[in-house]
């Protein structure tokens, strides 16, 4: 092997290590981090299920939700749903005024692979969808974010996946090479990105099915 330990490849310069060696970038909500509006609503809809996914189907929907991921204010973002749902007020001053208890805890199961993959010396990155003005208090909420190199956060650049500019953020501000990277996502259409790119991708089902794939790229023994 050379003695260099840089080189420059796609006109980012790379460290070796992350080329010669392997990285794993996970996404958080629906791997690591129990994440669901119902969970809030739940309560506040007095667990009629039909109001509250009428609510969360037509109002305060996921494809709203993915603006402030892509870096709209949550302030304009209930403005704009108040404005057109001037009846549902409360239930909309909700989605961030009570945001943290939307929050489920940690996937248990999935922080053991990740710990697994930790021991090993292995590379570990984040690239999320998450609103800037709520990302942190997941920071301050799990102390296992710190085990990450590098963590890329939608609403902190702009951009959201399944966009191919976000990832790419994350091999130019890491020097991560995407041949050289597996990547898993609950969400089919960011896994398919990420293969895209020429990285690795799994679609999250379970823990195990996690574990076997990390095996086969080689992360884990």
């Amino acid at each position: 092997m050379s003695n260099v330990t840089d080189f420059e490849i796609r006109g980012v310069v790379v460290s070796r290590d992350h080329v010669d060696g392997k990285t794993v970038v996970f996404d958080l909500g629906g791997v690591l981090i129990d994440w669901n509006p119902r969970y809030l609503y739940r309560r506040l809809f007095r667990e009629d299920e039909a109001a509250m996914e009428r609510f969360l189907g037509e109002v305060c929907t996921p494809e709203w939700n993915r603006e402030q991921d892509a870096g709209r204010s949550c302030a304009e973002a209930i403005a704009m749903k108040m404005g057109q749902y001037p009846q549902h007020r409360d239930m909309i001053a909700a989605f961030y005024g009570r945001w943290e208890e939307m929050l489920g805890g940690v996937m248990e199961d999935s922080l053991r692979v990740l710990g697994e993959v930790r021991r090993e010396g292995v590379a570990l990155y984040v690239v999320t969808n998450w609103s800037r003005e709520t990302f942190p208090i997941a920071r301050s909420r799990y102390e296992f974010l710190s085990w990450f190199d590098g963590i890329v956060v939608s609403g902190e650049e702009g951009v959201a996946k399944p966009d191919a500019a976000l990832y790419r953020v994350l091999f130019e501000r890491y020097g991560i090479i995407p041949e050289s990277a597996f990547f898993v996502d609950d969400s089919l259409e960011n896994v398919e990105t990420a293969e895209r790119l020429g990285m690795t991708a799994h679609r999250f089902t379970t823990a195990e099915n996690l574990r076997e794939r990390l095996r086969a790229f080689g992360a884990l023994p």
